[in-house]
């Protein structure tokens, strides 16, 4: 089916009225884009923030009346510049987006693989996860640092905790790599069902990989502690997420600018010995061993 598509300038208090003039105009669907190259980090809880200057972009039927659409949006938004409806290429999206996909190697030994392609080393650690829900595929840095820290160590045996699970792809790294057995937290109950579907997609039996909704209430201690986060949470939960670390146990926290770096650091040390941070672009993972 062949496309049209129209951009739109606003500002974010104009964004939500641009958007209802586009449906009422007959837009199949609304999306919003950042025109001014402004990152948003760490929003306030509950809030949606949006770019300063923000695109607003329709996507019509092409059989849509062009001069009937265009009425309509000028009347209601009175434009400074002449609306261009473009032709969006007819393709194959999905296929597209699935060649865009590739298998990722985190370390030496571990791999993230999209169903669709074959491992490229068989013989390695395979952790078979598709993009979906927003909850981590391994592709931003604070997840592969994560997954490049958990390549290393020696998890023959030991329990992890994946604290903020998401996707389950830490937990099920860990488990792949040698763990006993892990478990994992998450306020989204979305993010339990992606877990327990990708650990079973990994072959990972349920009593290996235990799933709770919301904060642990008194939680066994656990050799390895996971927290790919925000740093505003890690400071307020920092408590409880140390005392499920044991004595000895290990330490992984990302999500972290690395403007944050100090101050997770500052709080943090009080009960581990901390190593120097990893850094990929401006994304921090820090590390450590508890006291």
């Amino acid at each position: 089916m062949a496309w049209l598509q129209l951009k739109v300038a606003s500002s974010a208090a104009g964004a939500d009225a641009v958007e209802d003039v586009l449906l009422a105009a007959g837009a199949a669907a609304v999306t919003l884009e950042d025109s001014g190259d402004q990152p948003l980090f760490e929003p306030p809880i509950g809030t949606t923030p949006l770019w300063q200057d923000t695109t607003v972009v329709g996507l019509f039927n092409a059989d849509i009346d062009v001069a009937l659409a265009t009425q309509h949006i000028n009347s209601a938004l009175q434009p400074t510049q002449p609306l261009k409806f473009e032709i969006l290429e007819d393709k194959d999206w999905v296929r597209a987006w699935m060649d865009d996909y590739h298998p990722i190697q985190f370390g030496e030994r571990l791999w993230i693989c999209p169903s669709w392609c074959e491992p490229p080393q068989p013989d390695a650690v395979n952790l078979m996860l598709d993009p979906g829900l927003a909850f981590g595929t391994g592709t931003h840095p604070t997840t592969a640092m994560c997954m490049s820290w958990l390549d290393k160590q020696d998890l023959t045996g030991k329990t992890v905790w994946d604290y903020g699970c998401g996707s389950g792809i830490l937990a099920i790294a860990a488990l792949l790599l040698g763990a006993e057995s892990a478990t994992g937290n998450d306020i989204d109950p979305q993010a339990l069902t992606a877990s327990r579907d990708n650990a079973q997609r990994n072959g990972i039996a349920d009593e290996s990989f235990q799933l709770i909704l919301g904060a642990p209430n008194n939680p066994a201690q656990t050799d390895v502690v996971l927290a790919n986060i925000l740093a505003g949470p890690l400071v307020d939960l920092s408590s409880g997420i140390s005392a499920i670390c044991k004595p000895g146990g290990l330490l992984a926290l990302s999500g972290i600018l690395d403007t944050q770096a100090q101050e997770i650091a500052d709080c943090y040390s009080q009960w581990f010995d901390l190593d120097p941070p990893h850094i990929t672009e401006e994304w921090v993972c820090i590390t450590g061993r508890k006291r």
